[in-house]
């Protein structure tokens, strides 16, 4: 827990560090490294170094120190890390590590407050919805109050078009200790709406792109794309810090993982980037716009080289599941719907319980989310994490056996309409047979830390622990919590 006096020290640090050269920077950071304990001591060695040479994370910390407002910076600093991430942590520790199945928090909470939307692209899951469609202002209240008290790190909006809801600022000015990432087409972000996300500092905005305007505005509508670019501009000129989101298709893979892409973006003034891929989900799914197995693959490499040379925030789904043991639908996250349906997954257009209904630790702990998550993870492959397109049989057996719903008219073709589980079967043996080396790969290659050793289940020695020498293994570990940090979901945006 962080003392009023040490956030205060700590605001006054954040404040100064813009004006710090480097070397004073390194003299500050040497003469903290004498009054640090000893266990501290090589972070503080590591810090030194990173500033020594600037690498990304140093660097992705001064843009933000510079181009940010004064209230975002307070935001982020105060309900998205100390809050969020470090205080909350005690809570979902109480929670998590007590060995009861019915019993598990969520890290972040998704919400879909409408599924109303001003565009209609291509290939996405949003319907037509009205008004009367809303998740009612009560209901949304009541869900971040609950999640806050479960110790929820942070909540992400998504549609639909949140902005379309009309009590969504509300919402982050009532509940100023909460942080909010929402996902957002853009176009509601116009001078008006920007001065307020200036001035409530709790909401980052995640806008939605496709690549370059041809693409973009082929999926999203002509003149789309700048409309975008000119919101970027608009936040960047109010200091509001923001990312994009892709949904990665077999048309834009390499492009929006490319230099010259995210190099652009970049100088436009976002700080982070969201990949997910294009799921044959929702309404009328499409196999036809997922990448490749082998465009999928690619994106491993390219998101490490990305990361180890932009200063950026990278997050690639599927392919960054090794970093949270596999996947995490229902065990750290979920998904409520406009309806109040409670989902595991943005992904997995299924229910059993309404948060209308029921609390969200109830909706959280039942049995359907007991059961995905006594399936977890669902192969030894972490870069293999889903149970809809790399292990379909799984996806087909748990919805077939738990009386669980469709939370939308045609969400269940995707375990009923024989030709679509046939693509999705071909996909998913395809997939498996070209990601073993990368596995191999990145256990070899990671110099893996006590947290991601558990959470894959291995041994120091990067091999898988058996049934017989796990229990030792995690008594050992077991004030060691896994720290998610890459995990959130795609809205219809």
């Amino acid at each position: 827990m962080v003392s009023f006096i040490g956030k205060f020290f700590l605001h006054r640090f954040i404040n100064i560090l813009p004006k710090l050269s480097d070397k004073n920077l390194i003299k500050l950071v040497k003469f903290a490294g004498r009054f640090a304990p000893d266990t501290h001591k090589k972070m503080i060695a590591g810090v030194e170094k990173s500033i020594k040479d600037q690498t990304p994370v140093v660097l992705f910390i001064k843009r933000l120190l510079m181009d940010a407002n004064s209230k975002c910076k307070k935001k982020i600093l105060d309900n998205l890390i100390l809050k969020g991430f470090l205080e909350n942590q005690e809570i979902r520790n109480e929670h998590n590590l007590s060995d009861r199945p019915d019993n598990f928090v969520p890290i972040v909470v998704l919400i879909s407050p409408t599924m109303r939307c001003n565009l209609r692209c291509k290939g996405c899951y949003a319907g037509k919805y009205g008004k009367e469609d809303d998740l009612p202002y009560e209901v949304f209240d009541r869900v971040v109050s609950e999640g806050e008290q479960l110790g929820t790190a942070f909540f992400i909006i998504l549609g639909g078009e949140p902005f379309l809801y009309k009590d969504l600022i509300k919402i982050a000015k009532k509940h100023k200790h909460a942080y909010f990432q929402v996902y957002t087409n853009s176009t509601m972000l116009n001078e008006q709406m920007v001065k307020k996300l200036a001035k409530v500092g709790n909401i980052l905005p995640i806008l939605s792109l496709e690549g370059y305007e041809d693409l973009t505005d082929d999926r999203r509508g002509k003149g789309i794309y700048k409309k975008v670019m000119e919101t970027m501009d608009r936040l960047k000129r109010h200091g509001v810090p923001f990312g994009y989101s892709c949904t990665v298709t077999k048309m834009n893979a390499e492009l929006i993982m490319s230099d010259p892409f995210v190099d652009f973006l970049i100088a436009k003034g976002g700080y982070i980037g969201w990949y997910f891929l294009a799921m044959p989900v929702g309404a009328n799914p499409d196999m036809s716009l997922m990448p490749t197995p082998e465009q999928r693959l690619a994106m491993v490499e390219r998101a490490e080289h990305l990361r180890a040379t932009r200063p950026f925030f990278f997050i690639d789904f599927w392919n960054d599941a090794p970093y949270v043991g596999g996947c995490i639908a229902g065990k750290h996250y979920c998904h409520i719907t406009s309806q109040g349906d409670v989902e595991p997954c943005i992904f997995t257009h299924f229910a059993m319980d309404n948060i209308k209904e029921k609390s969200l630790l109830e909706c959280f702990n039942s049995k359907y989310f007991q059961k995905l998550r006594s399936l977890q993870p669902y192969c030894e492959n972490h870069f293999l994490p889903c149970m809809w397109i790399d292990h379909p049989h799984i996806s087909r057996s748990v919805h077939k056996d738990l009386p669980v719903h469709p939370t939308h008219k045609g969400a269940d073709e995707v375990i009923q309409n024989p030709e679509l589980m046939a693509e999705i079967d071909e996909y998913a043996e395809h997939v498996g047979s070209i990601y073993d080396e990368a596995w191999e790969k990145w256990k070899s290659t990671k110099e893996l830390s006590p947290t991601l050793r558990k959470l894959n289940h291995l041994d120091e020695n990067g091999k898988k622990i058996t049934q017989a020498n796990s229990s030792e293994e995690e008594s050992s570990e077991k004030s060691e919590v896994p720290k998610v940090e890459k995990d959130v979901s795609v809205s219809a945006n």
